[in-house]
């Protein structure tokens, strides 16, 4: 079998290995993939290993051997499922490998808001002590989370490591969901509208999808708290990024912690670029060495079940 890898650059810089793949077939791997070579190196392609690279129904037309679409990570909004389906493609995705790894990220991204980390950092090591720790009683107030309510949107399996984090520091945590399963104690399933006025962080876990697509929106943001913070570790589509860098540059939020945007890498006039408490982050929640590991064992794991005939984490 021949196997093309067209983006693995992100998941594998070269300090991991691709032999779970090579065992497999013939295998060519790219560090990335412009689009317009997409169809020239998957011309003798029977199965296409991705992380954001777009294939749909004009890709799918003229492949005619591609059989096989496997997900370098959990989400595959980039690929057209239906199309895929349609042509006889089968998409498999990666749903268990870096939950730890992002909740991790959305919490570090939590910290740095409330305990003003990188301005304090960057006053001490200029030597300037007094005024750091002067602003650490003023403007770089650190805010307490035990005692405090944090909203998760979103409950699959990454939400709930978020819960458990939450719990640890002593919060109160409120659920939202398409569908609800027992709530841990200490959590409770709550209506969204709920969840956004009585939330001190909101944060997002939810997949993209046409339901959540700018799930958080102008209206949603207006119901938090000007005391609060959103958390988004998901995916920037799932929030109304324009209506967000506004509500932070008019003090009607407190801070955002942004992993994901709805265009990667944003534009230089992107809003939250220059919004106000706001750190941002380059989509690398889910990078730690340890997931990538996870995440090239179960991509060769899923190609070779498929091989058996017996694919697994199919999502199309």
């Amino acid at each position: 079998m021949n196997i093309v890898v067209l983006d693995g650059g992100t998941t594998n810089p070269g300090d991991l290995s691709w032999e779970p793949l090579e065992r497999l077939g013939n295998l060519t791997v790219y560090h990335e993939t412009p689009s317009k070579l997409v169809l020239e190196r998957l011309r003798n392609a029977q199965a296409v290993i991705l992380n954001r690279n777009v294939l749909g129904r004009e890709e799918f037309s003229q492949l005619p051997q591609l059989r096989y679409v496997g997900t370098l990570a959990t989400g595959y909004n980039t690929i057209d499922t239906q199309a895929a389906r349609e042509f006889g493609i089968t998409v498999c995705n990666v749903p268990h490998y870096c939950e730890a790894s992002v909740a991790q990220h959305a919490l570090a991204l939590l910290l740095c808001l409330c305990n003003k980390v990188q301005r304090s950092s960057d006053l001490t090591r200029a030597g300037h002590w007094t005024q750091a720790v002067e602003e650490s009683h003023q403007s770089l107030l650190p805010v307490e989370l035990a005692g405090k309510t944090l909203g998760l949107v979103g409950f699959g399996s990454t939400g709930q490591r978020m819960a458990q984090l939450g719990l640890a520091l002593g919060m109160e945590v409120l659920l939202y969901s398409r569908t609800q399963k027992p709530a841990p104690e200490g959590c409770r399933w709550v209506d969204l509208e709920t969840l956004f006025k009585k939330s001190d962080v909101v944060s997002l876990h939810c997949p993209l999808t046409e339901e959540t697509r700018g799930l958080v929106s102008r209206g949603h943001l207006a119901m938090m708290k000007p005391t609060a913070f959103l958390i988004n570790t998901a995916r920037g589509a799932v929030v109304d990024e324009a209506a967000l860098a506004q509500a932070l540059n008019e003090g009607r939020l407190a801070g955002a912690g942004v992993d994901v945007f709805t265009q990667e890498p944003p534009a230089p006039d992107h809003p939250l670029l220059g919004a106000k408490n706001c750190v941002l982050t380059p989509h690398v929640a889910w990078a730690t060495r340890e997931a990538r590991e996870r995440l090239i064992e179960t991509v060769a794991d899923n190609l070779q079940r498929y091989m058996e005939g017996k694919p697994q984490n199919v999502v199309s």
